[in-house]
């Protein structure tokens, strides 16, 4: 439903009244990170709301309000859903037309101190990640990329449709969108054809990106307790995009037998803005039909991802861009509840600010794949971008922007904002 405001929100922001997603930013004004909102074109610095007694209607948050002047979101996540719901449900109000509680509207000096149009602002990392897991949930992603190297009898190993199968990340080459991306040196192959099979060290030829969706933890387990895939949902704070880069080359060579190493490490984008569980509870939905029993563990509710519309643009170093993917979130086959649950069955204890990966997302259907790796069939096959430039992989100077957004409503559509990287040539090693 759209909620009218008395603030001005273009109807197609991603950023509508429904959303309310959480960042953190620092502001011509002080380049302290501090917790935010995205309003429209704009975003509400909550320290300086809170210190003007912006929350002076929301008793729950009077005990808890410093949380407002930390540099990460981590200490308003651990405050837990039902506190999350109470601080984006009061700020909704507060930029409700009609409004209750007009503290901003009423008060120009408080609005003029803490609403900073979003081209003005820094965005920074959201969390502090203690830990990042990727999964590869993608179950279309996982057959396109396992037909290419196994064959279609074989692309999915047995395992697959029983678990969420993951790895653990590097959570410290987590960035925020619009940091650059090194490209990366390693141990490659020239040709994985010749015998004997001796590698070169070289910057990667075969650059990737993935097309993904983060998760934050907000509730600590204790170690020897799993997580319940009842109260998994519970302790996911919200939902990021995500880029995790691929050096496709290095990690062809080094992916035997512990799994990627190298080929991953060297960087994940993720979008500046979390959008609420509570914001994306509207847009639940199936996800792709498993026709495996699981065990009881892992059993969730059917409607238990998200219908998210996602989009993929390159944009080359002479500034033309082209949308190469348009799929959904839809294409999972297990959710962040279930790979929570997964992760946790061994009683690994969990942390506020942990970061899941959905793994890549795909379609079936050409223009539907979440990676190059499945575009261009594994380099094999040329993809045509706009002003007659080729691509199989990328190139030093290509940006790849992902964007995803829920509903179809005028003033009610729920986004992410863009998750930014550009490609930097490798650095000198000679």
């Amino acid at each position: 439903m759209s909620l009218k405001s008395w603030f001005p929100i273009h109807p197609k922001s991603h950023f509508s009244l429904a959303n309310i997603p959480f960042g953190i930013i620092s502001t011509p004004n002080s380049n302290t990170p501090r917790p935010a909102v995205a309003i429209g074109d704009h975003a509400l610095d909550l320290a300086v709301f809170a210190a003007g007694s912006g929350f002076s209607h929301l008793p729950s948050i009077q005990p808890h309000l410093s949380v407002f002047d930390k540099p990460t979101l981590n200490d308003f996540a651990a405050l837990g859903h039902r506190l999350h719901r109470e601080v984006r449900r009061y700020l909704q109000e507060v930029f409700q037309e009609n409004t209750r509680f007009p503290v901003l509207s009423n008060s120009s000096t408080l609005k003029d101190s803490c609403i900073f149009p979003l081209k003005d602002i820094t965005t920074h990392c959201p969390l502090q990640i203690g830990d990042y897991t990727d999964f590869y949930a993608g179950k279309n992603h996982a057959y396109n990329a396992g037909a290419l190297f196994r064959g279609p009898k074989d692309a999915l190993q047995p395992n697959y449709t029983h678990l969420p199968v993951g790895y653990h990340g590097r959570a410290s080459s987590v960035v925020v969108s619009g940091t650059p991306i090194r490209r990366p040196w390693g141990q490659i192959l020239e040709n994985p054809k010749v015998d004997p099979k001796v590698p070169i060290f070289a910057p990667s030829r075969r650059l990737d990106f993935e097309l993904e969706l983060g998760a934050f933890v907000c509730r600590a387990n204790n170690m020897g307790e799993p997580v319940p895939i009842g109260e998994a949902r519970d302790s996911l704070f919200g939902v990021v995009l995500m880029n995790d880069w691929s050096a496709r080359d290095i990690q062809a060579w080094e992916y035997m037998p512990l799994g990627p190493f190298n080929g991953k490490n060297f960087g994940t984008t993720i979008s500046a803005w979390v959008v609420l569980s509570d914001a994306l509870q509207p847009f639940l939905s199936k996800s792709i039909e498993n026709d495996t029993k699981l065990l009881p563990y892992l059993e969730d509710n059917k409607e238990n991802v998200y219908d998210i519309n996602l989009e993929v643009d390159m944009t080359t170093q002479w500034s033309e861009t082209t949308t190469i993917t348009r799929t959904n979130a839809q294409n999972l086959l297990f959710s962040f509840p279930q790979m929570l649950a997964h992760h946790s069955i061994t009683g690994c204890p969990m942390q506020v600010g942990d970061l899941l990966g959905s793994g890549t997302i795909s379609g079936m259907d050409h223009g539907t794949q979440g990676s190059l790796l499945e575009q261009s069939q594994n380099g094999t096959t040329e993809i045509k971008l706009n002003a007659g430039e080729r691509r199989t992989f990328l190139e030093d100077f290509d940006t790849v922007t992902l964007r995803g957004w829920a509903g179809s409503q005028d003033g009610a559509l729920v986004g992410f904002g863009e998750c930014v990287g550009r490609i930097e040539p490798a650095i000198s090693l000679q």
